[in-house]
């Protein structure tokens, strides 16, 4: 599902946890996506994502942003960003 709005919440958290939308247009085209269960989906990068990332947009851009790819996304039903943040643990698939 593509992120097609943002929520005031989720534009709060992007400020606060440096998560750029050019990061969130990377997440949406090349992320693992998870159902949470709760009608949402969690985008996030696992290793497939990030080969898949570096395989399509060349070792350049790959090395650019590779730091910065522990963050994961929310997004409802409808396509709205729900929230963003960091993540130090695995996601969990149920």
């Amino acid at each position: 599902m593509p992120i097609s709005d943002v929520s005031n919440h989720a534009q709060t958290r992007m400020q606060q946890r440096g998560v750029t939308s050019g990061l969130l247009e990377l997440l949406d085209a090349y992320g693992a996506t998870q159902h949470d269960h709760r009608g949402a989906a969690v985008r996030y990068f696992d290793k497939a994502a990030r080969r898949r990332l570096r395989e399509a947009e060349g070792g350049d851009v790959y090395r650019a942003v590779e730091t910065k790819l522990n963050v994961y996304a929310v997004v409802a039903r409808d396509g709205c960003l729900v929230t963003v943040g960091r993540r130090d643990h695995r996601i969990n698939r149920c």
